[in-house]
């Protein structure tokens, strides 16, 4: 897998690994090779997700009752 921080990079190779292993013209080696590639791939993306989840901001109450509006933190990435 080439390295990248691009959601959209690694979403893209996502997709271009799905059709690959879709069209089942391709070994049994290959094909593990494209599934190893594809798992991490789809971990990346899955955490880029959460991580952005996590910022979106959010409407709470204070102490107070009134409203106040909060980031989350990032998560720590391995």
């Amino acid at each position: 897998m080439a390295k990248t921080d691009n959601f959209e990079d690694a979403l893209k190779r996502l997709e271009e690994i799905v059709r690959e292993l879709e069209n089942g013209e391709i070994g049994l080696d290959k094909a593990l090779e494209l599934f190893e590639e594809g798992t991490k791939l789809s971990k990346f993306c899955a955490k880029k997700l959460a991580n952005v989840e996590k910022r979106v901001e959010i409407l709470r109450k204070d102490e107070k009752g009134e409203d106040v509006l909060e980031l989350f933190q990032e998560i720590e990435s391995d």
